[in-house]
Formats: structure tokens, sequence, C-alpha cells
């Protein structure tokens, strides 16, 4: 029996990768005085997006976060809702005590925006959110686990892109791989093989209805 879902955010629990983009690219190319790509930016990601920001442009790094918070709520009429489904699976999974608990590679501040736009702040237990000095989801998958006193073989970690899978390994969690996102790989998921890998929403609250 699951006792506990950790999620990832971007591209899991709604489709804000491009809003992220956008948002870096309205941020960070005044001050950088050039046009990046989409690649330029996610070969970044890993850090929280202050890791991004020292990346790209570290002689600007204060306004340059500023400037990236405020796109960030600016655009996030993007996306404005999670994904159809979703917040049925958070609901179903509340319902039968199932812990519920995020770990993002987002920082905090955008963390925040996100869940009181989709207003679903209040379904996580512990939010464990990125650190500018580059990834720790394993440390936070374990954190959760931790201080809810469950063991990983009870949980699942659900997120949407390689390091989700390879990370939730590291921490002994098993992983359900989240292809339901256009900016998902599914081929690329498919050969980290992942214990489970869903392309839609339905099949993860199905398989959701079955196990908690």
């Amino acid at each position: 029996m699951i006792k506990c879902i950790i999620f990832d955010l971007d591209g899991t629990i709604g489709n804000t990768l491009p809003l992220c983009i956008a948002a870096f690219k309205k941020s960070i190319e005044p001050l950088a005085g050039r046009t990046l790509s989409d690649r330029e930016i996610i070969d970044t990601f890993g850090p929280s997006e202050e890791g991004t920001v020292r990346a790209l442009i570290p002689d600007h790094f204060d306004e340059g976060i500023e400037d990236y918070i405020k796109y960030y709520s600016d655009l996030h009429v993007m996306c404005e809702a999670p994904f159809d489904g979703i917040i049925e699976v958070l609901e179903f999974a509340k319902n039968r005590n199932v812990h519920l608990a995020m770990v993002t590679g987002k920082g905090e501040r955008s963390t925040e925006i996100t869940l009181s736009v989709y207003g679903i702040r209040s379904y996580f237990e512990i939010i464990e959110t990125g650190s500018p000095k580059g990834p720790r989801k394993v440390q936070g998958i374990m954190n959760v686990l931790e201080q809810l006193r469950i063991s990983p073989k009870e949980s699942l970690y659900v997120g949407d892109a390689p390091s989700d899978i390879m990370a939730a390994r590291e921490a002994k969690v098993p992983i359900i791989a989240a292809a339901w996102a256009d900016t998902a790989d599914k081929e690329q998921l498919q050969a980290l093989r992942p214990d489970w890998l869903f392309s839609s929403v339905e099949e993860f609250k199905q398989y959701i209805e079955q196990v908690c």
C-alpha cells in the first residue's frame, strides 16, 4: 500500500516549462544584451532559477532574479491551471489519507507562485525546493521520507525528466515517469526504464486508484 506520493512540479503538475523559458528570456535577454535559445536556457536547469541567472548573467544577478520572478508571475496566464485530472488525483489520494509532498528543482518563490495560481498549496504537507548550487532532489526526497517516517518502498516519486528517474533511484523510491506533457521526451524516459511510465494523467489516475 502506498503511503506517500512525492511530485515534481514543472511538466508534471502543470505545463510550466514554456512559462519558465519565456520568463527567463524576458528577464535575462535585456541584461545580457543578446538573444537566448531555448536550449541555452534548458542546459542550465538542475539548480534553481537562481542558478540559471548566475550562469547566464552573473554580473546582473540580483536584478535578473527580481525580473524573473516578476515575469514568471505576470506570464502565468500562459498556464493558468494544472494538467486536467491532476487535482482529481490529489483529491483522491488525500481522501485515502495518502501523504502528499513536492520535491522540485524550482526556487521557493516561483514554486509558491505556481501553487497559489493553481490553488493546490494545501494538498502538500512538505515542499522541498531547489538550490542555486545544483540539483538536490535526492536529498529532498530523503528529507520528505524522514519527516513523514515512511519507507522508500511505501512511496512513489512522479517526475517528467530523466534526472527525476535517476534521483528517485538513488533515493530508492519507485519512480513514475510522467510523459503527459508536450515537453516530455518519452523515448528518453523509457530508455531509463522507470518503474512505470504513463502517457496521460488518466492512466496515472487509474494506477493511483489501484494502489492507494
